[in-house]
């Protein structure tokens, strides 16, 4: 099948343009900057990658996302707060309907450009806090998005049943290299290591028992989700 991979130049999204490519034909893949704080570290990553693989990219601004939503991981919100991924506070990081919004605009262009599917790395890990990464609302999205093509464009997520760890050993096992990829939530020029992502990263590589090849600032205990 011809498949749009959204890809955004993290750990999770540069894995499954891999495993996409395994099995599919990756005819693009779809960056988008939605005035995160961290968009201008994470999207050339998506680029890399893309273009390695001579598949087309494209990032697309969603300048509304920034000037109209409320949520701290925005350059118009607050301070991205510390801790584990799970804690409560990382609810301040959702920015509203977000997927919601991206698969909306994927589904058009895939139907668009000949593609039978979208491609998304949410993950069983996703689910503390956000909800449109859980499996009740992929479902739904998938058939509204097979429902609203005539192409009856498919929603495919490899990953849903993965916690970050298992995201980790199928990247190291397809050839992934993690140091190409992004997570800090706060986008400074090297991670954090204590942000929410940061922390979440970290723990991945560490359960996976991988060698984590990400230069960090700070590198504390890992804490324990509350």
């Amino acid at each position: 099948m011809k498949v749009c991979v959204l890809l955004s130049g993290g750990m999770d999204s540069v894995t499954v343009l891999h495993e996409a490519m395994r099995t599919h034909e990756v005819v693009a893949c779809l960056s988008f900057d939605y005035g995160a704080k961290h968009n201008a570290r994470e999207i050339p990553f998506a680029r890399l990658h893309a273009r390695r693989h001579g598949i087309p990219h494209h990032t697309l601004a969603l300048e509304f996302v920034d000037r109209l939503f409320k949520s701290d991981l925005l350059r118009s919100g607050g301070a991205i707060p510390d801790g584990h991924y799970a804690e409560e506070s990382m609810q301040q990081t959702v920015v509203p309907f977000r997927n919601g919004i991206m698969l909306a605009v994927a589904a058009g262009y895939a139907e668009s450009i000949g593609a039978g599917g979208v491609v998304i790395a949410a993950h069983a890990g996703d689910h503390a806090i956000y909800p449109d990464c859980r499996e009740p609302f992929l479902r739904a999205m998938g058939e509204a998005m097979a429902e609203g093509t005539y192409a009856k464009i498919q929603l495919l997520r490899p990953f849903i049943t993965l916690d970050k760890a298992g995201i980790a050993r199928r990247g190291a096992a397809l050839g992934v290299d993690f140091s190409e990829t992004w997570s800090c939530y706060k986008g400074g020029e090297i991670h954090c290591g204590v942000c929410g992502t940061c922390v979440e990263r970290r723990e991945a590589f560490l359960l996976a028992g991988l060698p984590d090849p990400t230069v960090y600032e700070q590198t504390p205990v890992l804490p324990r989700p509350t």
